[in-house]
């Protein structure tokens, strides 16, 4: 794999419930409306849950999700391709921490603060 060793962890606050979080981040008919820069595989599941595999693509390069673990406040991608590490999700009532961890060419700390204002503006604007 081509690239450096990168890890980011973010928290931020978001005005919304647990509830809400869970549901936009397992929930890929709702993943797709706020994930930045990102097109999702066809077939995607209903919903995430421990097993399940879908592909995004970020411009040419593709990255493989496998779901290691997907429960009520928390979710752990194991990626590969255009990143080789994890993805962790944690949340619970008005916040969400996000923690990456990979090889990769790809600016990962840019894309993961990016990727968290735009689930805070997401949120904000469905009312989450």
């Amino acid at each position: 794999m081509l690239g450096t060793i990168q890890q980011s962890q973010l928290r931020i606050e978001i005005q919304a419930s647990a509830d809400a979080i869970h549901n936009s981040l397992l929930l890929p008919a709702q993943l797709e409306k706020w994930l930045v820069g990102q097109s999702f595989s066809l077939g995607m599941p209903g919903k995430l849950t421990s097993g399940s595999n879908f592909t995004t693509a970020t411009g040419l390069v593709q990255i493989h999700h496998h779901v290691d673990v997907a429960k009520t406040n928390c979710l752990r991608l194991l990626l590969s391709g255009g990143i080789d590490g994890f993805h962790e999700w944690y949340w619970g009532e008005g916040w969400v921490q996000s923690r990456l961890e990979g090889i990769s060419i790809l600016p990962l700390n840019l894309g993961q603060t990016l990727n968290l204002l735009s689930l805070r503006e997401f949120l904000r604007n469905t009312g989450g």
